[in-house]
């Protein structure tokens, strides 16, 4: 079963397959025609116009060219541009290594407990957590071999300060209870929804964003991979307008994001991580 980024992706790989059927069909048309002297008119339709579909603009669709591998299936490029890497939630563990900073002792970090489990809730600006790639909403399975289910962030923080400073490590659960949504912009460069303090809290009716299972009462965390918690409204429009075709945004169901931040002040939020992510 092929799994696509965005429904507009699904449509245009299908639209492209059934293009590639009616030009097969038409070829064959031609040959018989020619054979018997007949002359055949081939309708300009069978290329539709992409201008009203779906509301997109089609001059700013990535150009899709139909293949044929060897197995015969016809597939196209995506319309989304394809997902950017760093945005993707992969449904593994994966093991950080980090240290202490030699002029603070610390890694840089704050944990809230959740349901027995416990997340990463603060990554500081160019800290050793931040460059180790711990991300905000991450489960920590264990550190240094310790199961930590069921601790709780005091626990947590008191074993970190005693913790090797020259070597801690990680088992960590990719963000549990983050999910990614691909939006392709239309042609006034919108993707279907608002939002207020980060949270989303209405969805445009028939936009990129309602076909692709955008839901209210949910909060924007990453943009196209960054971290946007702590930003300002304006910030993480800004970063949104400067995608040039799509945008996947990382949202976190309210009741969720509402536990991981309560203890957060503003300075913290101000000094979170945001830096760009590099491609993995």
């Amino acid at each position: 079963m092929s799994l696509y980024p965005t429904l507009e992706d699904m449509e245009v790989t299908a639209m492209a397959r059934q293009q590639a059927a009616a030009e097969q069909q038409l070829t064959q048309q031609a040959i018989t025609a020619a054979n018997s002297g007949e002359t055949v008119d081939i309708a300009c339709s069978l290329y539709p116009s992409l201008d009203s579909w779906m509301g997109i603009d089609s001059t700013q669709l990535q150009e899709y060219n139909r293949l044929t591998p060897s197995s015969g299936a016809v597939v196209a490029a995506p319309v989304s541009g394809g997902v950017a890497a760093p945005a993707q939630i992969q449904q593994g563990i994966r093991q950080v290594v980090g240290c202490k900073d030699p002029g603070n002792g610390k890694i840089g970090l704050s944990v809230e407990s959740i349901s027995k489990g416990v997340f990463v809730s603060y990554v500081q600006n160019d800290s050793i957590a931040a460059k180790a790639g711990l991300r905000f909403g991450d489960q920590i399975l264990s550190i240094n071999g310790e199961t930590v289910a069921g601790w709780s962030k005091k626990k947590t923080i008191d074993f970190l300060k005693k913790a090797d400073p020259q070597h801690i490590k990680f088992a960590v659960r990719d963000r549990p209870y983050e999910r990614t949504i691909t939006c392709i912009k239309d042609s006034t460069g919108h993707v279907g929804f608002q939002f207020k303090k980060s949270k989303i809290n209405a969805i445009v009716k028939d936009s990129s964003a309602a076909r692709n299972g955008m839901l209210t009462d949910h909060y924007l965390v990453e943009v196209d991979g960054q971290n946007i918690v702590g930003m300002s409204d304006d910030k993480i429009l800004k970063i949104i307008k400067s995608k040039p075709h799509s945008v996947t945004v990382t949202i976190m169901p309210e009741f969720v994001y509402d536990h991981m931040v309560k203890h957060l002040g503003s300075f913290l939020k101000k000094h979170m991580d945001h830096s760009v992510p590099s491609e993995m």
